[in-house]
């Protein structure tokens, strides 16, 4: 009984310290598509910030925008209690976008607490739409900075390397998946489910206007029919009746 006791505390120990490492790791700014964020197309993504100090509220959190790669759209959801700044740039190269071109883009986005904040243990999503993305990335890479009401700054500014143990204080990347044919991610789907919807409803319809139509025939046949029996029997009374008489 005291080694599976001993064992008992061991193994409690352990998944104690196993916690205790995995979750500063976990504890940072990070960014993640509703859906999917594909080359070439728009997409919706959050900023996640958890607040990781005990005795302090986060009441600022500002993203860069990536210059390598340019975004033409770039538009933050409103958020209760935060106000969100657009910061944009002068391209030195211009945006071609539906034939049109674009000479500046958004390089930044900072969303101060006006009334909210994020307080110890809690945490809170930015949602974002983004748009065209690059077609020749894999992958975008956010850095931010988030603020504490005692005046600390925490950057969220290095890039993760493939292979490598994850940094200190790791920038949020957003990983992009393989293009779609046609540009328009989750808009395309849902217009594809409709015509799938519309198509099995046309479908269904016609399966019913056949069975109507069957079931109508069947009955004509059956009243033909016994229309037929009716006859055949008043026919055979009238002759049953005559040879009786004779």
């Amino acid at each position: 009984m005291n080694k599976i006791s001993r064992l008992a505390v061991a193994g409690g120990v352990a998944a104690s310290s196993v916690l205790l490492l995995c979750g500063p790791a976990l504890a940072h700014v990070s960014v993640q598509p509703q859906g999917e964020a594909a080359k070439g197309g728009y997409a919706t993504v959050n900023f996640k910030v958890p607040n990781e100090r005990d005795n302090a509220s986060t009441v600022k959190l500002e993203v860069t925008v990536p210059a390598d790669h340019p975004l033409s759209s770039v538009m933050p959801q409103p958020v209760p209690g935060w106000k969100a700044e657009v910061t944009k740039t002068k391209l030195a190269k211009p945006l071609s976008v539906h034939g049109k071109q674009i000479t500046e883009a958004v390089s930044k986005i900072t969303w101060t607490a006006a009334g909210g904040k994020i307080g110890p243990g809690e945490f809170q999503q930015f949602p974002v739409s983004l748009g065209r993305l690059p077609e020749d990335a894999d992958k975008l890479v956010f850095k931010a900075l988030q603020t504490y009401d005692n005046k600390e700054v925490v950057r969220w500014i290095e890039e993760p390397q493939e292979g490598a143990a994850e940094p200190e204080h790791p920038a949020p990347v957003l990983a992009l998946s393989a293009a779609t044919g046609d540009h328009h991610g989750g808009d395309d789907k849902s217009a594809a489910d409709g015509k799938n919807a519309a198509h099995a409803a046309d479908h269904a319809d016609g399966e019913g206007g056949t069975t109507a139509s069957s079931t109508d025939t069947t009955a004509r046949v059956l009243a033909v029919v016994g229309i037929l029996v009716g006859a055949g029997g008043v026919a055979f009374g009238v002759l049953a009746g005559r040879r009786r008489t004779v």
